[in-house]
This record gives C-alpha cells, structure tokens and sequence, in this order.
C-alpha cells in the first residue's frame, strides 16, 4: 500500500508500521502538510486540515494541538461559549480522530522538548502526551521546536527515548529540526549534521527530519543529499521539510524546493503552515504535489471520497 494511493478505510485501520511501509513504497512522492489548529481558517466554514487535502496533502501534521485541551479551529465549538467572540468558531473540543473522518489521511502533531512558558503542558514531547495523542487518533507524532521555543538537539533525543517507551511502536516517530528553534548555536548549517542524525536514530526515530534545500542557511542539494545518505544508512526514512515561511513563496520558489529535496533523495516531503498564518498557501500544496509525483496522483488526493 503507498501513501499516495491510500484510501480513507485504508487511513482508518493503519498501524504505525503500516504508515512508514506506505512512505517508502511512495517512493519519494508523499507530502505531509502542516497547519496551526489554533488560527482561524483561510476559507470560512472549512478547516484548514480539510483545505490542504483537498490541494493534494497525503497526511496532515497539526501545530499547537494541545492534547489537554484539543481544538480544530473552523468549526463551531461543541461547548459554544468557547468561542470568544461568538462568530470565531474555534472547534474546542474536537480531536485528531476528527481530522481523520473529514479527510480520509493520516494524521500527527508536533510535540516539543521544551519547558519554555510559550510551550503549554499539552504540547510538550513527554510519553503521557503522546499516549494521549494516540488515543485522541494520532498516527504520528514530529518531536521539533517552534520558533524561539529553545529546543536542541539533545532534548530531542531524550523526547523520542522518551515516547517510543511510552508507545511502544503505537505510533511512528518523526524528530529533527526545521530551523534553529531559538538555538543560537545550531542555526545556518548547524541545524542538521551527521552526529545529530546518528543519536535520533540511535534513540528511536523512525524517520529524521531535515530542512529541505534552501530553506535554511547553508542547506545545499549536496549537504541534504549527504544527510539523507546517512539516514538511509541507519535504516530510516527522510523528510524534507519547509519550515520558513517560504510555503508564502511564489510556486516557482516551492516547486524548485521540492525538486530539490526529491533530488536529495527525500521519503517524504513537508511543507508548513505560514503562508499567510495557519497554512501554507493553498496553490502551493498543489505545485508541490504536482512537483513530486504528477497530476495523476495528485488529482487522485484530491478527488477521492472519503468514504472509499
């Protein structure tokens, strides 16, 4: 089964093991899109989740999804008092279970290693949250930093040790930095090298993360391809990811990115949520997806009911 090609009973039964088969056997073709569950969405009376499966994502990763207190925002509420003022429907109450039944793909959420005030209890990369994601309908989860949230690369570590005890392979690990973080000393090309690739899969990762070719200083087709060789040589998987507002560029911008990253010899793609605020631009997704695996998968995502 490729993830390109998956179907939303597919989605609905998916093991962790089953999820990263779907990956490699998608041959460097899957695109995971990125959106803030906590801002309002780009189009009215439609989540943003919903509106980058429709463009073509092949999974949906959720940023600030707090497992204490989940919302989708988009939709009314199920306690209407909650949303303040009343015409912003901020969907508390509704999971990553949710996303799932409306789009019919796989669904994450990034967790972060850090104790920084930005950071809410909920959102933290411990073993109790990611069990809690799980049961909330979770297929993965990416252990990274925010901006200015102060995560590195060893706190990392100790996050993905951490949660596949707590899981105990319930859930795919995702874990790398798409930017510095906040870390003074692990910006430009320090952000990935081969020492940090070798302790996240050293401590359990099942895919290693790494910003995709110019998406951060430094980050060449050659030093992402070299990266990537070292992932591969450990046995794990690669995803390139766009991390840096340049899902806000001009389709060339990305569709350049992802021929690059294709190039390095990326497992699966990634791109962000600040096109504007919340997601990547929507036109964006699409010239990506049609970048790395063609108009007939692409238009495939996009038209598929999720009732197959």
């Amino acid at each position: 089964m490729r993830l390109i090609e998956m179907t939303a009973s597919d989605a609905d039964t998916l093991t962790a093991d089953q999820f990263l088969e779907s990956i490699a056997a998608s041959e460097g073709r899957a695109l995971i899109a990125e959106v803030v569950v906590t801002a309002p969405p780009l189009i009215d009376k439609v989540t943003n989740p919903e509106l980058t499966r429709a463009f073509g994502a092949d999974a949906i990763l959720l940023n600030y999804y707090d497992v204490n207190r989940p919302n989708i925002a988009g939709v009314p509420s199920r306690e209407p008092d909650l949303d303040v003022p009343p015409h912003v429907a901020m969907g508390y109450g509704y999971t990553i279970r949710d996303v799932r039944n409306w789009t019919g793909v796989p669904v994450g959420l990034n967790l972060e290693p850090s104790d920084l005030p930005v950071v809410s209890a909920g959102r933290r990369a411990t073993g109790d949250n990611a069990q809690k994601a799980w049961e909330q309908g979770a297929n993965f989860v990416v252990i990274t930093g925010n901006p200015a949230t102060g995560v590195d690369n060893r706190r990392i570590v100790q996050a993905i040790r951490d949660i596949k005890e707590a899981t105990q392979g319930r859930l795919a690990i995702i874990a790398g930095k798409m930017h510095a973080a906040g870390i003074q000393s692990e910006t430009a090309d320090a952000v990935s090298n081969h020492e940090m690739v070798q302790s996240f899969a050293d401590a359990g990762a099942d895919v290693i993360l790494l910003p995709a070719p110019g998406t951060v200083p430094g980050m060449t087709v050659e030093k992402a391809q070299s990266l990537i060789a070292r992932i591969k040589g450990c046995g794990k998987l690669a995803m390139t990811t766009i991390g840096t507002s340049q899902e806000g560029a001009d389709e060339a911008t990305v569709k350049q990115i992802a021929l690059y990253a294709k190039m390095a010899g990326a497992d699966l793609h990634h791109i962000g949520d600040a096109g504007f605020f919340g997601v990547a631009v929507p036109e964006n997704i699409l010239a990506y997806a049609v970048a790395v695996k063609g108009r007939r998968h692409t238009y495939r995502k996009m038209a598929l009911s999720i009732k197959r």
